[in-house]
């Protein structure tokens, strides 16, 4: 299959790991980059192991991240990280809204479109994570839901995008809440129509760059079912959780991605 989009596959360590765990895991991921070359492979650990990512990884073809960074440019914010840090750590991609933030830290739309505007300001490219619950979805609320945090953002990327920042210094990340660390996967066909109602959200919202930018898909992705939800036409990789500890499990998941290439 031909890709309009280069595929793109990141994992997200959440909290787990220790330096051991990381040392091995970096050391194995990038002795195994080489055969995934055509697909954009990247880490999201957490943040005391973001400096080991940048030394362990420099020479590879896997670019780091984080997993979120304060909406404030900077000032009294204890224990907080901001995107200019980030930067200085050679970070690529930052998450922003991921469904856990959201309900464990009461993250609003509001919060989630001022992280993705800190993430511009410095250069590095937002995951915007949106996705519904078990109970939205099964009160066909799945659309509603996924437009309302879409829209939220969409000014600042409209703003940025007249500003003249480049086509694709964003990636959406859609992850069904009840498909997270419960073993549940939407079906392809579930992927594919939300994946296309947002990339037809922002194309109408007037983001020019809508056709070109990556939507990941995010919840129980598998070796075992990553081929079949990288087939549809506007699932453009994925956004690993678990099976990104795994240095076969994230391999094979994103060798099922050059399938798009």
């Amino acid at each position: 299959m031909t890709s309009r989009r280069k595929p793109l596959v990141l994992g997200n360590w959440k909290m787990h790991g220790s330096i051991d765990m990381a040392e091995r895991l970096l050391a194995a991921l990038a002795r195994g980059a080489a055969e995934c070359s055509g697909v954009g492979l990247g880490v999201c650990p957490p943040y005391p192991y973001l400096g080991l990512a940048a030394a362990r990884l420099a020479r590879s073809a896997i670019g780091w991240g984080a997993q979120d960074l304060s909406a404030h440019v900077q000032g009294a914010y204890t224990g907080e990280v901001s995107g200019s840090m980030l930067k200085d750590l050679g970070c690529t991609w930052v998450l922003v809204g991921h469904s856990e933030r959201r309900s464990l830290h009461g993250e609003s739309d509001d919060t989630v479109a001022a992280k993705v505007e800190r993430a511009l300001e410095v250069g590095i490219t937002p995951v915007i994570c949106v996705g519904e619950s078990l109970s939205e979805r099964q009160s066909n609320a799945t659309e509603a839901v996924v437009a309302r945090q879409i829209d939220a953002v969409l000014p600042v990327l409209t703003r940025a995008e007249r500003a003249g920042d480049t086509p694709c210094t964003v990636v959406v990340a859609y992850e069904p809440v009840w498909a997270i660390g419960t073993g549940l996967t939407a079906t392809p066909e579930q992927a594919q129509q939300v994946h296309a109602f947002i990339r037809n959200r922002l194309s109408a919202g007037g983001l020019g760059s809508a056709a070109r930018l990556p939507i990941l898909y995010g919840g129980s992705v598998k070796p075992g079912n990553a081929a079949e939800l990288f087939t549809q036409p506007d699932v453009d990789g994925g956004l690993i959780g678990g099976a990104s500890l795994v240095a076969d499990d994230f391999l094979s998941i994103s060798r099922a991605a050059l399938r798009r290439v």
